[in-house]
């Protein structure tokens, strides 16, 4: 598995990348795309909530992309890298990066089962690190 940016970031990235497969999952998912998630895709539906708790982990800030459906796809911009921890969910097709615009927490989790989920993946992270 590989992500976006997945190359050029630094090894603790690509750490952090391996630490949320195993956190991800079907409840962390957003409803809508909740019926298609599988482990054998389990970045599917968890981009904003996944960029928001990379960012407060590692700082930086959370970029989205406005896709067809009205929805953004989020990704990181740190210390000089942009990448994409979800992007895996979109198979062989190829996010513009460019366009994209950034993204604010409050809007994100004003929307209170997206803040939900974020609070579960960040309890299923943290339970996962100090093992």
């Amino acid at each position: 598995m590989s992500f976006y940016g997945h190359d050029a970031v630094p090894d603790h990235i690509r750490e952090l990348y391996d630490t949320f497969l195993s956190v991800w999952c079907a409840e962390t998912c957003a409803p809508r795309m909740r019926p298609h998630w599988s482990k054998a895709n389990p970045t599917l539906g968890q981009c904003s909530i996944t960029s928001f708790l990379v960012q407060d982990l590692l700082g930086g800030e959370v970029w989205g992309i406005l896709l067809p459906d009205g929805a953004y796809h989020c990704f990181n911009r740190i210390d000089g890298y942009e990448f994409d921890l979800t992007s895996e969910q979109f198979g062989d097709e190829k996010l513009d990066y460019s366009t994209a615009v950034p993204q604010m927490r409050g809007e994100h989790f004003a929307n209170e089962d997206k803040y939900s989920r974020y609070l579960l993946l960040k309890k299923r992270y943290e339970a996962c690190v100090r093992k």
